[in-house]
């Protein structure tokens, strides 16, 4: 199904002020979902609208929640988003450290009690839009397996950066730290397909191929191995241990777990004011200059070009904006069926 994206923002608004979010919480949610899902990345984008809205009706996501700061330094500060909607404790958790790196050259903020927060390049990418390079990540529960491990030791814990050209968007990285994501190993599992021994480890830590024993018994595997776990790692120190966050298997699941209980995901941001360290006219020109010498570097056998990461992300960016959005079959379902369950009178309501 094709939309436009103001068509699918106002859905998502519509649905969330149902669910009795405020107008600028369910604003700042809605746009987060909607850009993910115009980047392509429908696993973190307006799927997620209907368990958002199951939590915030049980109360594990808190609808007057207000994020405030608890702890602070001059380029530091520790958030407790109190229980809100993901979105809402990570936009104002990153603006702060964009405010506080243009006084002190680059700010870190982390975040307490907070939830499943979607895309961490959306809020790279809003340092990015400042002209700063930003960094934001997550914890998760466990889903993920370490080297030597059995079962499940880590949260396939997201990491992004954004940094700007001078041109309309920035460079983007947004990853999550396993060798696949789990969506991909939910799909196999639904068709009936075996996976590459290297996705998951079963209950005992050995490799397998049966999809299906995600995740009650089986792990992800960490991408590159200990480099994989290494970085997973920093993203939990970042993002938890240091923040006072809940901790690898104290976080809950967000879509599993009891849906009145808060969830404890931790988070971080970091912002780095470019023109405190050199012109943000140099730092553009450099910027340019490694990105010529990337285009300029040979192509392999069969590749047509050289993708800068989050390229791909920003061409379907722009498509969305200016053809309409091509939702998923999966993603329509699901919100279809959102509309059914809160009464809205929106054409997913009834199946064409």
């Amino acid at each position: 199904m094709k939309l436009h994206s103001h068509e699918l923002n106002a859905f998502c608004i519509n649905a969330l002020s149902q669910a009795e979010l405020p107008a600028e919480d369910a604003q700042a949610a809605a746009d987060v979902l909607v850009t993910t899902d115009m980047w392509g990345i429908f696993t973190h984008g307006t799927k997620n609208l209907r368990g958002y809205i199951r939590r915030i009706r049980s109360g594990g996501i808190r609808k007057d929640a207000r994020p405030k700061i608890v702890g602070e330094g001059p380029a530091w500060a520790i958030v407790d988003a109190d229980s809100a909607i993901g979105p809402v404790g990570s936009c104002f958790a990153m603006r702060e450290a964009i405010r506080r790196a243009r006084s002190a050259g680059l700010a870190y903020v982390g975040v307490r009690n907070s939830c499943h927060f979607g895309a961490a390049g959306y809020y790279a990418a809003m340092a990015a839009r400042e002209g700063m390079i930003g960094l934001a990540m997550a914890n998760d529960t466990p889903t993920m397996t370490v080297p030597g491990a059995r079962g499940a030791v880590l949260g396939n814990n997201p990491i992004a950066f954004a940094v700007p050209t001078g041109e309309a968007h920035p460079i983007l990285l947004d990853i999550a730290l396993s060798s696949v994501a789990g969506g991909k190993v939910f799909a196999a599992a639904t068709r009936g397909d075996v996976i590459p021994n290297n996705w998951l480890v079963d209950s005992e830590g050995l490799p397998t191929t049966d999809p299906r024993l995600f995740p009650h018994s089986g792990a992800l595997t960490p991408m590159a191995g200990h480099k994989g776990y290494g970085l997973a790692l920093l993203v939990e120190t970042l993002s938890a241990i240091l923040t006072g966050a809940s901790i690898a298997s104290q976080v809950l699941s967000w879509s599993f777990a009891d849906a009145s209980l808060p969830t404890g995901h931790g988070a971080a941001f970091i912002a780095v004011d470019i023109n405190a360290i050199m012109p943000a006219v140099t730092f553009k020109q450099r910027v340019r200059q490694t990105i010529q010498e990337i285009r300029a570097a040979p192509n392999a056998k069969g590749a047509d070009r050289i993708y800068l990461p989050g390229e791909m992300e920003w061409n379907r960016y722009e498509r969305a904006l200016a053809e309409g959005l091509e939702l998923p079959d999966d993603v329509v379902a699901e919100l279809r069926t959102l509309a059914n369950e809160l009464s809205l009178d929106w054409k997913w309501s009834k199946p064409h």
